[in-house]
């Protein structure tokens, strides 16, 4: 999950101060953490509690952790103990780690292959007047190259005019936001909404470029035609090279109005921002009429659509793009956090119901959905979702659910591409820069989560005597999850833990 931009630039800034205190947290002198002088290459079981007690003994920090051996069948499942455990089962805000639940129930209930769709269908009317109606499924991937491509295989027909030109935006029922998530998160490109017709992953890109010491920052768009359909209120500023640095990029959630707040270091590197679009149904019925103009086919009306059991039994697919196969969204939703991938695989699962109740959303459709494929893998922990990205706070899962789902998913005939989806420590997605020269570094294949006063990362710790390569032999299924009520960086303390479990001998 993306953090705001003011609160990853502060999270920086107090990471670094934790490295230097503690050299990645795998060496001595974390006072605030009562560790040892010196880090042990090899801990013994009955040591690794005590090491792990220290660093979440905090008063105003809630800890779940569970790690257990990796296996291969329910059955050893029944006979297997946890390696460690310590509030295993307690319900906890999750952050980004629900992902992993959203994306273990896509891959069981869609399959490794699933595609999404994206259609235009054509009417002719008596008279000859030509309809083409844009049906969405629920693309997250989908960008102006391929309504580019739609436009194309339309003119390549000999189609020239076209009458009535309708964006059908019904395929997800229901509102395309969360209701449950913060205003900020609404405003920012990472909360961007997520309806039928999804085009550039619903958000506007820009640059944000200090300039003199005392003038406002630079803005450049990273589509320059975007700028004239905006308001600017630009009240951030260029500071000194010793300032502190920090942003906030919203916008008004009924109209185009951009604001910016903050400030950067007068030479500092520019800080690329998104922000979410109003209305983006609009957006893309704008955005293919321009393609569909670029190939010199002119459009007498456009519109949003009505029903979609208008195009059943009445209209042709004339041309059609679809999305790269799930298991490579599920790359771009587990490596990068995305957030509007997550839910649209959610959604996808609750519209692919056999039978579809007209009352019910597509986020309650899919929810219950989630819910039915963990069940049938065998996660049988409480929890309860409100979203499928893990950005509201409502979410409560336990380090066990997500365990259970790990164990599952390794059993899985789909294991090979669960795991592919995964960031791995040191290497790739949001573990770059975490764990590096260290023994997690490759060793660790997970999904991070961060909210204010929020930490997780749950995935598979493989032994010290494999390789990454190897990822059929036996490792652990670990989740650590900590809720604070000071709003601090916790990550470095997530780390340590893992870094201990790591360290685990045979002693």
């Amino acid at each position: 999950m993306k953090l705001p931009v003011s609160l990853a630039l502060q999270s920086t800034a107090l990471l670094m101060g934790w490295l230097t205190l503690g050299a990645a947290l795998g060496t001595a002198g974390l006072g605030a953490m009562r560790l040892s002088a010196a880090v042990p290459e090899s801990t013994c079981r009955a040591e690794l509690g005590r090491q792990i007690q220290a660093i979440t003994s905090a008063p105003t920090e809630r800890w779940g952790i569970s790690a257990q051996n990796l296996e291969r069948s329910l059955g050893e499942m029944g006979s297997s103990r946890p390696l460690y455990a310590q509030n295993a089962d307690q319900l906890l805000i999750p952050a980004s780690n629900v992902k992993l639940l959203t994306t273990a129930a896509a891959l069981t209930r869609l399959g490794a292959e699933f595609r999404i769709r994206t259609s235009v269908y054509q009417t002719t009317a008596a008279d000859g007047a030509i309809s083409l109606r844009l049906v969405g499924r629920g693309d997250p991937s989908l960008t102006d190259l391929q309504l580019q491509q739609l436009a194309q295989q339309i003119s390549r027909l000999g189609i020239r005019q076209v009458d009535r030109l309708i964006a059908d935006d019904q395929y997800f029922r229901g509102v395309f936001f969360n209701p449950t998530w913060e205003q900020e998160d609404l405003e920012s490109g990472y909360g961007a909404p997520f309806n039928s017709l999804i085009l550039n992953q619903n958000a506007i890109g820009l640059t944000l470029m200090p300039q003199a010491v005392g003038q406002p920052l630079g803005i450049r768009w990273d589509d320059p035609t975007e700028a004239n359909g905006w308001q600017i209120v630009n009240r951030s500023i260029t500071v000194a090279p010793d300032g502190s640095e920090f942003l906030t990029v919203g916008r008004d959630l009924s109209q185009p109005v951009l604001r910016l707040q903050g400030q950067l270091r007068a030479g500092s590197a520019p800080e690329p921002v998104a922000v979410s679009i109003p209305d983006p149904a609009s957006y893309f019925l704008t955005r293919f009429q321009q393609a569909l103009e670029a190939e010199q086919i002119q459009i007498q009306q456009s519109e949003i659509a009505g029903q979609a059991s208008e195009i059943a039994g009445q209209a042709s697919e004339i041309a059609a793009v679809e999305s790269a196969p799930l298991s490579d969204l599920l790359i771009e939703t587990n490596q990068q956090s995305n957030n509007l991938y997550a839910e649209a695989l959610l959604r996808q699962i609750g519209s692919q119901q056999t039978i579809r109740s007209t009352s019910q959303s597509a986020l309650d459709a899919g929810i219950q959905q989630l819910q039915a494929s963990l069940s049938q893998l065998g996660v049988s922990a409480e929890y309860r979702l409100a979203d499928g990205s893990g950005l509201s706070r409502q979410n409560q899962v336990s380090p066990q659910v997500l365990v259970e789902t790990l164990q599952a998913m390794y059993r899985s005939r789909y294991a090979s591409f669960y795991r592919a989806s995964l960031a791995k420590a040191g290497v790739n997605g949001t573990l770059t820069a975490r764990f590096k020269n260290t023994p997690v570094q490759g060793q660790f294949l997970g999904k991070t989560g961060s909210l204010r006063g929020v930490a997780a990362l749950s995935g598979y710790l493989q032994p010290e005597d494999v390789q990454p390569e190897h990822l059929e032999q036996p490792g652990l299924a670990v989740s650590i999850l900590v809720n604070a009520t000071v709003a601090e960086n916790l990550q470095p303390k997530v780390d340590a833990v893992l870094q201990a479990l790591k360290r685990l001998g045979s002693c």
